[in-house]
């Protein structure tokens, strides 16, 4: 049987005092839409992980670089999105986390958040990594789709050969074909033996990318079977992106939970990861 032992957390300010029965949560919405909605959805989640005792850190996209149509929705604006970020973080004084696409972008960023996200597509970009380790900030790697669990460790250490060494890792899923993904659970163990946090996004590891429609589609439906298996698997964190009413949102409806579905689906994880934690003892 496998030993499930507690996650070294000194390094990580949001994490320290996690039970080793609990998983810490990335939730928000896919991108800043508003001034309005990410508070309401920040004040949400925040009541449902302190019933549950689930360290939480609010996610959400300053702006989206990665689009499919020059017509897609990007972003409110920079400075303004960062903004909203920043008042939830003292509003609700919970950490949050942006991803970042270029190296320029990582010191700007870094002045209202606490968390440094590398998208799947650039987790192999030096330059970007680097801009990011030096920031002093928490860097969360998303991996690639194209690269095993094993290869990540190739990102970490450049992470940590800059002087940095709170850092993270996210299974987000691995191509299956033109228009799908797939996940391997064992990507979970092979990133844990770099001795760092990895995360299971059970959102976008259900993506179908690539339609012909230019609108990347999903399987929100499989959220809940995604992330029970990652609990099961040992995954210490779970990400997932979350809005009032995907059908409506501006970014990754289609493969995001319904806000209202979210305390269902923790509780049920909390049951899963106590259950998993009795058992290795």
């Amino acid at each position: 049987m496998q030993k499930f032992t507690a996650m070294d957390t000194t390094k990580f300010d949001f994490l320290k005092g996690l039970r080793p029965d609990r998983f810490f949560l990335l939730a928000g919405p896919c991108v800043i839409e508003d001034e309005s909605s990410p508070l309401f959805i920040a004040e949400t989640l925040k009541n449902i992980c302190q019933k549950l005792d689930i360290p939480l850190v609010f996610k959400g996209s300053y702006r989206k670089a990665n689009r499919s149509r020059l017509d897609s929705f990007t972003g409110i604006g920079d400075e303004k999105a960062l903004k909203v970020l920043q008042r939830i973080g003292k509003e609700f004084e919970l950490p949050v986390v942006t991803d970042i696409h270029a190296a320029e972008e990582a010191t700007m960023a870094a002045e209202y958040v606490d968390i440094l996200q590398i998208p799947a597509f650039l987790c192999r970009q030096t330059d970007l990594l680097v801009a990011a380790a030096k920031t002093g900030k928490t860097v969360n790697i998303k991996k690639g789709q194209f690269l095993s669990g094993e290869a990540m460790g190739f990102a970490v250490e450049k992470v940590r050969q800059s002087g940095n060494d709170k850092v993270m890792l996210t299974e987000r899923g691995s191509m299956f074909g033109y228009q799908d993904l797939v996940v391997d659970y064992r990507n979970i163990t092979a990133m844990q033996k770099f001795d760092v946090p990895v995360i299971l996004d059970i959102t976008h590891s259900l993506q179908q990318p690539n339609q012909s429609s230019g609108v990347t589609g999903g399987q929100p439906e499989l959220i809940e079977l995604i992330a029970k298996a990652g609990i099961a698997a040992g995954t210490d964190g779970i990400f997932m992106e979350v809005h009032p009413e995907p059908k409506k949102a501006k970014s990754d409806g289609a493969n995001m939970l319904r806000l209202d579905l979210a305390g269902s689906l923790l509780r049920q994880l909390v049951r899963i990861k106590e259950a998993v934690t009795a058992s290795a003892y």
